[in-house]
């Protein structure tokens, strides 16, 4: 699967990309097996499942082992860096050459409201190192500021010049606004879907490129699982569907080691 292929799913003339985010082997298999040709990972599903805050460049060797084990799957795999895990756009440049060493095809990069010109400086490196790998730079002007249109075309701008791929701008939910910056981008727009937000075929209609679930699904899971023991606990049998020990078995790595595995357990 080719990062030229991934580029291509953001195009004017295709469907909006819908690009759902995995925590981990199981979940990222899971959602291939849906349909999906491209899957994002998620920072706070892979900083969560090993004990390690979210956004504070803690997981970079969990993000690369993740990397390394779903870049040889059959679809397309987009990594979720934080900020690159540095502010030096040498090390950013490094991290994004590993992942494309290992099958990436696609990274997503955060700027955290620090300086553009830094974060334009990353941008330009992983271009540089990675050439292929489709970057698409984050601003969180509505995520963690507090919605400065003006700021937010600036360093989107800035961005692009710099080389990135498509832009993201999570926390942007208003219609109007989304539409009017699709009108001043001349990149793919990525969006963050959000309940109280528009709809995928709204945002489809309003020239939105790629909308990204980022942490929901991990939460949702999560929040599942506590419904499910609630439920158990309280002597009622618990709603809502779940695979079942095969179909989870099913999605392990056909070359996976390890021990014999019983016939049947729970």
């Amino acid at each position: 699967m080719t990062a030229l292929a991934f580029a291509d799913l953001h195009h004017a003339d295709r469907p909006l990309l819908l690009l759902p985010n995995a925590w981990d082997h199981a979940s990222a298999t899971a959602l291939a097996a849906q349909g999906f040709r491209a899957i994002g990972t998620t920072s706070l599903g892979v900083a969560a499942g090993a004990g390690l805050p979210d956004g504070a460049s803690a997981v970079r060797d969990e993000t690369l082992r993740l990397a390394l084990t779903l870049g040889t799957e059959p679809f397309l795999l987009s990594v979720d860096a934080e900020d690159g895990f540095s502010e030096d756009p040498d090390e950013v440049a490094e991290f994004a050459r590993e992942l494309s060493a290992v099958g990436a095809v696609g990274i997503n990069l955060e700027d955290r409201l620090g300086p553009a010109t830094l974060h334009a400086a990353k941008i330009a490196a992983v271009k540089s190192a990675a050439p292929d790998l489709f970057v698409n730079a984050r601003t969180d002007t509505y995520w963690l500021g507090d919605g400065d249109g003006e700021d937010t075309r600036a360093r989107l701008d800035a961005y692009r010049q710099a080389g990135a791929d498509g832009v993201f701008v999570p926390g942007l939910t208003d219609p109007g606004l989304i539409a009017t910056l699709v009108r001043h981008l001349d990149a793919p727009l990525n969006i963050l879907y959000s309940p109280a937000g528009p709809t995928v075929p709204h945002l489809a209609d309003l020239g939105v490129s790629r909308v990204s679930l980022g942490s929901l699904l991990y939460r949702r899971a999560l929040g599942a699982a506590l419904e499910t023991v609630a439920e158990i606990a309280s002597g009622r049998s618990p709603r809502g569907a779940a695979p079942s020990y095969g179909d989870v078995l099913a999605l392990s790595r056909p070359d996976a080691s390890g021990p014999p595995r019983a016939a049947r357990r729970t």
